[in-house]
């Protein structure tokens, strides 16, 4: 008690000053009364209980309050009786007043000047947070229930992270999975206030503020996850001393304390990919050390089915694979081991185009050998565990395991065979520097699916970790800097050691990740400059990138480009949705379906969604509504997805980017001119004329609109917008230009054709019977005819190729008083093409 005389506060009450003293077993409250006159005791009541009547009266267990010396405060504390009573050293009808009270509570924390006092201990409460599967709270032993979701996330951090600040930045990252508020500090701070108040009394008090954020003081034994790590920590000791049977006991009581899977009732996508990913791989890494001690103590049969099971649900993860192979052999079943092999080394080629690696190789030659030494020498101490990346929690708890923040990937791809192959070839290939692979399209094309499909599937060739982020695109890109403050974390690099210049960071990441065969999944990357800084050292990492931007200027990437899928793919992946059966019962409707879609995946999944969510509906129906609906996006919405969204990020980049190309008419522009002729098909020629410009700049217009995902290049000078690319493109024509500017568009495209039918009818004329064309002037820069002789070789291909821009270019003109133009048009294509008669 003599060394723990500083007070936490001194406070005043209207009859009674309190003041708290800290001691290493808990709190001493130490409260100084007035006397009574003629009393000679004062009894006193705990300060809680005179703020509220209902509060216990603690007088009764601990008897009434007493003239004692300071020295003599130890046997109230450890629950002794009380000393005697003194003679008070002032009448007992003279009063005590505030300033006499606060200075007496001084006095008696400084020396041992006898002062009024009650004195009751306040032992720390018991408190037990478990997070291996549900979180839970057991305060005293009663359940804690927190049932706002956002406290949860917040408590969960915190627990995660138990010891250690944890910065608002990154408790508001995991409670708004990145997408934080303005006002995300004040509302944090708000969280931790109720989330103590929830918890209650010293339990709360247990999360304290501390620059720049929050921490909770926790011991060891007071989380699960503290007694996981102390068990392993435990069990590798014990293998440092060779102790085998007691290891493996450490290791069974550490996985005997999961409940379940980790933050699944945790509403923070954040938090479940990053670190629900890693307790994931800390609980894998522990069986696969476990297993490892009980088969150098030739426990091979007893854990057999456990390893039976693992191999099920990691077929691909040849540290397991090759684990069971050394059982079976060690068990006598040999030719079952070699099968595995086989079975396993079929399954690597035909998903990854991939060869086993060495451990698994090295485990058949010995198999095929028959040397019964395999597995049997006894695990080494920097190997019963495998070697976290990032000092743990606790005392005593070995570094943080190596990271593993994939996001979940998806059950299926489906119709990208070759690109998946080709993205695993490129990962598992033996390159001389650090290989960079950006896999590129429209959004919904399907880019983060077929990188994470990838990257499951070789992660375990990649020993030291998997590192992710979400770089944000071009809505929310995230600072470079930041990234890869994380990334240095998660590799063990204490938060102050992180340099503040984002140069020395990337110079440090570089050297940490030289000689680690580390894969980098940096997914909807804005540009090559947000990339650069996050590109590991060496040649032994890999890294790959999701981009709408095909990021040419990104030295050394191997680019993979996704087109929208084929008819057959759209229609396998609409059956894996909405069942084969249903696609196989009304074929036509099915394919009417995927049509409108555009072999756009997300929106066959959106649509497939839809479907199923209307049992009344059949295929034939939906088809039909998209078909006839004037606002096909609109149909193509579920939930917080949409094409349209997508859509809608390509051209607000097109139109942030434009100032950036002053040599040329604005691209959003030309875009919503072939919204408003309502195009199918295009070329330079054609957007020439509605640009009034040169054929070379409509070119390099038109090469912009397909950069930004806004066209299809179909073959060299021709140009495709599919059925969502023009609804969208009509939809902005009519929000941006006035009714006025789409039809004088209009006007141009049909006097154009009309003038270039005639030409091509009587090129010395310039006009039929019912005299000369009378359109706009389309510059120097127009030729009557003169189709791509790449392309089409004469004008009966290339009106043919027209055709569908004809028709709707006609159907337009009858809507937007121009009848005189089309009907002219109608009449000269009749002679010019018969084949278009009656377009």
């Amino acid at each position: 008690m003599a060394q723990a005389r500083d007070p936490a506060r001194i406070g005043e009450f209207d009859e009674i000053f309190a003041d708290t003293l800290h001691s290493a077993h808990g709190q001493v409250s130490v409260v100084v009364a007035q006397a009574r006159p003629g009393a000679g005791n004062s009894t006193v009541r705990d300060p809680a209980a005179t703020a509220d009547s209902t509060a216990p009266d603690h007088t009764g267990a601990l008897g009434e309050t007493r003239l004692v010396d300071f020295d003599e405060l130890a046997p109230l504390q450890s629950g002794a009786d009380p000393p005697p009573a003194r003679r008070p050293s002032r009448p007992a009808d003279r009063p005590v007043g505030r300033r006499a009270k606060r200075k007496a509570v001084r006095r008696l924390l400084g020396r041992p000047d006898p002062v009024a006092l009650f004195c009751r201990h306040e032992s720390r409460p018991s408190v037990q947070f478990g997070m291996l599967g549900p979180l839970s709270v057991r305060v005293d032993g009663g359940e804690r229930e927190v049932p706002a979701p956002r406290q949860r996330v917040v408590l969960a951090l915190l627990l995660i992270n138990a010891n250690r600040v944890v910065s608002v930045d990154r408790i508001a990252a995991a409670v708004w999975d990145g997408g934080r508020p303005p006002s995300a500090a004040a509302t944090v701070r708000t969280y931790v206030m109720r989330l103590r108040q929830v918890l209650g009394g010293q339990a709360g008090r247990r999360i304290l503020t501390s620059a720049p954020g929050y921490r909770i003081e926790l011991d060891e034994d007071e989380t699960d996850l503290g007694r996981f790590t102390a068990h392993r920590a435990r069990a590798a000791a014990h293998i440092r001393a060779g102790e085998l049977e007691p290891a493996s006991a450490e290791y069974s009581a550490a996985l005997e304390l999961w409940r379940g899977e980790p933050l699944v009732d945790i509403p923070s996508r954040t938090l479940r990919e990053v670190e629900g990913r890693y307790l994931h791989e800390l609980r894998l890494q522990t069986v696969e050390s476990r297993l490892d001690v009980d088969l150098a103590l030739g426990r091979h049969a007893e854990i057999m089915p456990e390893l039976w099971r693992e191999v099920q649900e990691s077929p691909l993860r040849e540290a397991l694979v090759s684990r069971l192979m050394l059982a079976l052999f060690r068990a006598g079943r040999q030719s079952e081991a070699l099968a595995l092999f086989q079975l396993t080394r079929t399954a690597l080629i035909d998903q990854l185009g991939a060869e086993p690696g060495p451990e698994l190789r090295e485990m058949q030659r010995r198999i095929l050998a028959a040397d019964d030494s395999a597995g049997t020498e006894a695990p080494k101490a920097d190997t019963a565990g495998p070697e976290p990346q990032r000092p743990g929690p606790y005392p005593g708890e070995p570094r943080r395991p190596r990271p593993a923040q994939l996001p979940a990937g998806p059950p299926e791809l489906v119709g990208r065979s070759t690109e998946e192959r080709e993205l695993a070839n490129r990962l598992l290939a033996e390159l001389p520097t650090a290989a960079v692979t950006v896999v590129t399209g429209s959004g919904g094309i399907g880019k983060s699916v077929l990188a994470l499909r990838v990257a499951h599937g070789v992660r375990d060739r990649f020993g030291h970790g998997q590192l992710y982020a979400d770089l944000g695109g071009t809505e929310n890109p995230a600072e470079p800097g930041e990234v890869l403050a994380r990334f240095l974390t998660d590799l063990g690099v204490a938060a102050e050691a992180i340099p503040a210049d984002p140069d020395q960071a990337a110079l440090l990441y570089r050297s940490l990740t030289a000689d680690r065969r580390v894969l980098v999944v940096l997914d909807d990357a804005r540009g090559a400059a947000q990339v650069r800084p996050l590109l590991p050292g060496g040649r032994a990492g890999r890294v790959i990138v999701t981009s709408r931007d095909r990021l040419a200027d990104l030295d050394g990437a191997h680019t993979i480009l996704l087109e929208p899928l084929d008819e057959p793919a759209s229609l396998e992946l609409l059956g894996s949705i909405v069942g084969h059966r249903r696609v196989e019962a009304e074929p036509q409707a099915a394919r009417s379906v995927v049509r409108r879609c555009a072999g756009l995946p997300l929106a066959v999944r959106i649509v497939g969604a839809r479907y199923l969510g209307r049992p009344h509906w059949d295929l034939g129906r939906l088809a039909a509504r998209l078909a006839r609906s004037a606002r096909l996006l609109d149909e193509l919405r579920v939930g917080d997805l949409g094409v349209r969204i997508g859509l809608e990020r390509d051209y607000r980049t097109l139109q942030r980017d434009a100032p950036r190309l002053p040599s040329l008419p604005d691209p959003a522009a030309a875009f919503r001119m072939l919204g408003a002729v309502g195009a199918e098909h295009t070329d330079a020629r054609i957007a020439a004329v509605l640009l009034d410009c040169q054929v070379d700049t409509a070119e390099a217009v038109l090469e912009t609109l397909a950069d930004a995902h806004l066209l299809h290049a179909r073959g060299f000078g021709r140009y495709h917008l599919d059925d969502l690319l023009r609804a969208y493109a009509r939809e902005r024509a009519e929000a941006e230009d006035p009714p006025e500017r789409r039809a004088e568009t209009l006007r141009r495209l049909l006097s154009c054709y009309l003038r270039m039918a005639e030409e091509q009818l009587d090129p010395a004329a310039g006009h039929d019977e019912a005299g000369p064309v009378r359109g706009p002037s389309f510059g120097p820069s127009f030729v009557p005819w003169a189709p791509a002789p790449d392309c089409h070789p004469d004008a009966e291909d290339w009106w043919r190729a027209e055709q569908a821009n004809l028709r709707s270019a006609l159907e337009l003109a009858a809507t937007a008083g121009l009848d005189p133009v089309g009907h002219r048009l109608r009449s000269v294509l009749g002679r010019t093409s018969p084949s278009l008669r009656g377009a």
